[in-house]
């Protein structure tokens, strides 16, 4: 693939394989065992993905998350042996797109690296998106256009992530009508949605916070309890 991926875990033998089978599918790998070696990397490499430990031993994953957050919006994948919903709902919120539970499959790895960089190069790549449905929505001064892959929101750009875009463009294009929750989740991370699954609720939440939306009244994107959420028009 020629992408450069950052990998971060202090388990020696598993980040060891995980390069091994990334190496194999073509990736250039920066390996580091602890957060601050991973940082000057962060700083000064141009990277198209990270998978990230949550349990480092001078810092959590968390926090590279979000340093990682302050300037770029390339995928990022954590992978942890921590399996609550809690900790899942808290690497989604503060940008992570993806989540893996210790142990796993190294070939499930590979799997979901491939899927978040294509989902990556498609929305950086604008003559992918090329297609004969409408390239940009105006909804009450929240502009998203699909063609720059930029949304402003009463003229301020807001800076999301490739996850958070295609979540707010599939809910303009059914504007006016109520996205299942199951139904969003397989349409943009393209897997089968499983019960419990707070994913969806996670990167809404982060939308919101983006767009200065309360929760309860929001002005965009609303709740139908039970059932999704919807842009009305």
């Amino acid at each position: 693939m020629g992408v450069n991926i950052l990998v971060v875990d202090d388990e020696k033998e598993l980040a060891d394989v995980i390069e091994l089978y990334l190496k194999n599918d073509g990736c250039n790998v920066y390996k580091f065992y602890t957060g601050g070696e991973a940082l000057t990397c962060i700083e000064n490499t141009q990277l198209d993905l990270a998978i990230l430990d949550v349990m480092l031993p001078d810092m959590d994953g968390f926090q590279l998350c979000r340093k990682i957050r302050e300037k770029a919006f390339y995928p990022i994948i954590m992978l942890t042996a921590r399996g609550s919903d809690q900790d899942k709902i808290m690497g989604l919120t503060i940008g992570a797109d993806d989540y893996i539970t210790k142990p796993f499959n190294p070939l499930e790895v590979t799997a979901r690296v491939k899927t978040q960089l294509r989902r990556y190069m498609q929305y950086n790549n604008a003559a992918s998106r090329r297609e004969e449905a409408a390239n940009e929505y105006d909804i009450r001064g929240l502009v998203i256009n699909r063609e720059s892959h930029k949304c402003f929101l009463y003229q301020r750009e807001l800076q999301l992530t490739p996850i958070e875009f295609a979540i707010l463009w599939y809910l303009c294009e059914h504007q006016g009508t109520v996205v299942p929750s199951e139904e969003l989740f397989e349409a943009v991370w393209e897997e089968k949605y499983l019960n419990n699954n707070n994913t969806v609720m996670a990167h809404i939440g982060r939308l919101r916070e983006k767009m200065d939306e309360s929760a309860r009244k929001p002005s965009f994107i609303k709740t139908v309890w039970g059932v999704g959420y919807t842009i009305e028009k």
